[in-house]
């Protein structure tokens, strides 16, 4: 199964301007644990995650002007959408992260998260070695 089949080609995006409340407002309306950043030109320069927000967002003290470029990771892992599953579960474990950015010629197409091969797991569709 390639990776195109199974992720999800909503990718819910932010800038790097972006203010960190702003970035947990939005994980929170879709429902998601992590945003990709993507420059001017629709490129990933970098991802936040629930966790890097709610760090910055419960210190007794945030910085008044920080945006999401100076917590986000920087270094954004992807996959091509023509790779397979398993090529995208064995990256997750060995990058240990809980999703990917689907790319094709640098730009995002869509995400797979551990969830969604669990998913595939659990109907029978993908079969654990």
């Amino acid at each position: 199964m390639k990776v195109k089949e199974a992720m999800n080609p909503e990718v819910i995006t932010i800038s790097p301007d972006t203010e960190p409340i702003k970035a947990f407002e939005k994980m929170y309306k879709h429902g998601i644990r992590r945003l990709f950043v993507l420059d001017d030109e629709r490129k990933p320069v970098g991802v936040v995650s629930y966790t890097d927000l709610i760090g910055v967002l419960g210190s007794k003290k945030p910085e008044k002007r920080m945006k999401v470029e100076d917590i986000m990771v920087k270094d954004v892992i992807t996959i091509s959408a023509k790779d397979d599953i398993e090529d995208a579960a064995n990256l997750m474990l060995r990058a240990d992260v809980s999703g990917l950015l689907v790319v094709e010629d640098e730009k995002p197409v869509g995400v797979i998260t551990k969830t969604d091969i669990c998913r595939l797991v659990a109907a029978g569709i993908l079969v654990p070695i």
